[in-house]
């Protein structure tokens, strides 16, 4: 299953069923694949959130980043980045340091999201990059555990307090990944499980 791992994002509003209806405000996420994004048109088809790819790895940076990151902001989004993950080319702690350093931050201005990471099985090689599901988890957690030290987002438990971004192929979302009782957004849908408020804080 693939998923993203939204980090950071600590709401304490959350705690519902994770197919409960809820305010639901909609966004977009974004990366290289769409260089060109009309700002205007998408906040006026009623998005008010979008998450923007940053890196990926130790070694890329998108060079859509800057000016997706300004557009979203001038266009009045709610806005944060993302980190695509390669588990098997460096460890969790380096590729937050990465991200932290080239657009994944946080400030708590009520316009910037906390980081998210995208973690797939693999779109390249091998399933979940050849590391067993033990040291995927430690994986994610050093991840994690970095992103959260630098900007207090995130707390250092793993699952029970990392918001969970999940991608939904079909009518239902299916069975979470253990350790997750609720979806914080919802990819190809890229609605929030939660109100205005709650993607500001």
């Amino acid at each position: 299953m693939k998923f993203l791992a939204a980090l950071a994002l600590a709401l304490t509003t959350v705690y519902a069923n994770p197919l409960e209806k809820r305010a639901q405000p909609q966004g977009i996420d974004v990366s290289g694949f769409q260089p060109s994004v009309n700002w205007a048109i998408v906040k006026a088809n009623g998005l008010s959130f979008a998450y923007i790819k940053a890196t990926e790895g130790t070694t890329f940076t998108s060079s859509s980043f800057s000016s997706q990151y300004t557009g979203a902001t001038n266009a009045g989004f709610i806005r944060g980045a993302y980190h695509f993950a390669h588990p098997d080319s460096s460890s969790g702690a380096a590729q937050a340091n990465f991200f932290l350093a080239h657009g994944g931050g946080w400030s708590g201005d009520g316009i910037t999201l906390p980081g998210a990471l995208d973690i797939e099985y693999n779109p390249s090689g091998a399933e979940c990059y050849g590391l067993s599901a033990s040291a995927m988890v430690a994986w994610i957690r050093d991840f994690s555990n970095t992103y959260h030290a630098a900007t207090t987002r995130n707390s250092a438990a793993f699952a029970a307090t990392s918001p969970l971004w999940i991608a939904r192929y079909a009518s239902a979302i299916g069975t979470l990944p253990a350790g997750w009782r609720y979806v914080t957004l919802v990819w190809l849908h890229d609605l929030f499980n939660g109100d205005a408020a709650g993607l500001k804080r």
